[in-house]
């Protein structure tokens, strides 16, 4: 939409348009005329309805806080949502961390008290999410759990022998409670498995009973965890929404679930898994 098109929906002229781009306008009539020809919420329109968090910490601490209001959790990550995963996964996850201080040239005190903090953040998650039981629809990937088997979750690649044969052993039985889940549902919890390759930044759907919003997260709680670098975005404006949906329902349609996608983990488990 062009400038003139703008302008000539919302009966004003160019120059009027023009004024109000620059600030110059700030009549709430033409602003909310002007969103709703956008198809924006007016508080998107005017940039203050996006949460940018640039810590893991601050960014798992305020998911932790919207998930404790939500009835409905739709998400994305990789290899899987880590609300469904076990303590085991939490002491793997730990120790790839900590792994991971020493390519960072920080204060390493530091740093491994920010990992403290990060995992007393998750598993107060974790715990809530058992408490209250929201309803959850997980979606992953086979190519990010193939990936999962073959190396486990290490912080860096230069580890012993025994050590990552113990991260796969332990990718493995977290591969093997996926597997439990296909073929005995918990009440509450969906799961489907794609096989195409999925976009590499994760998100999550938040759904209260007056509002929803979505989670974009850089960080990464997987094999090659990253919890140090990134911007991760919250926010409830409805293009956002409209499109994450679109994305979550398009790969839930196309996702194996129940039987057929136990078979086809059990396939790569066979292929690739340490048991």
């Amino acid at each position: 939409m062009t400038p003139d098109q703008l302008a000539k929906t919302l009966k004003i002229s160019r120059a009027a348009l023009y004024r109000a781009e620059k600030g110059e306008i700030r009549k709430i009539e033409m602003l909310t005329s002007i969103a709703d020809v956008l198809g924006v919420s007016l508080t998107s329109l005017m940039g203050v309805e996006v949460e940018y968090l640039s810590t893991s910490i601050s960014f798992f601490e305020r998911m932790r806080q919207i998930e404790e209001e939500s009835q409905q959790l739709i998400g994305m990550f990789s290899p899987v949502s880590y609300l469904l995963t076990s303590d085991q996964y939490d002491s793997m996850l730990y120790e790839a961390l900590l792994e991971s201080i020493s390519r960072n040239r920080g204060d390493k005190v530091e740093l491994r008290n920010d990992i403290d903090l990060l995992m007393e953040i998750l598993k107060k998650r974790k715990t809530s999410f058992h408490l209250r039981r929201p309803l959850i629809a997980s979606i992953i990937s086979l190519m990010d759990i193939e990936r999962f088997l073959i190396f486990g979750v290490v912080g860096r690649h230069d580890l012993d022998p025994k050590t990552v044969e113990k991260r796969r052993q332990v990718a493995y039985a977290e591969t093997e409670r996926i597997l439990g889940m296909f073929r005995s549902p918990e009440i509450g919890v969906q799961i489907g498995l794609v096989r195409e390759p999925i976009p590499t930044t994760s998100f999550q759907i938040f759904r209260q009973e007056s509002r929803s919003l979505v989670a974009v997260s850089p960080f990464r709680l997987g094999d090659q965890p990253n919890t140090r670098i990134g911007v991760g975005l919250i926010t409830g404006a409805p293009e956002a929404l409209t499109l994450h949906e679109k994305i979550a329902e398009e790969l839930w349609s196309e996702a194996e679930k129940g039987e057929q996608a136990a078979k086809s983990l059990e396939e790569i488990m066979s292929a690739f898994g340490v048991g």
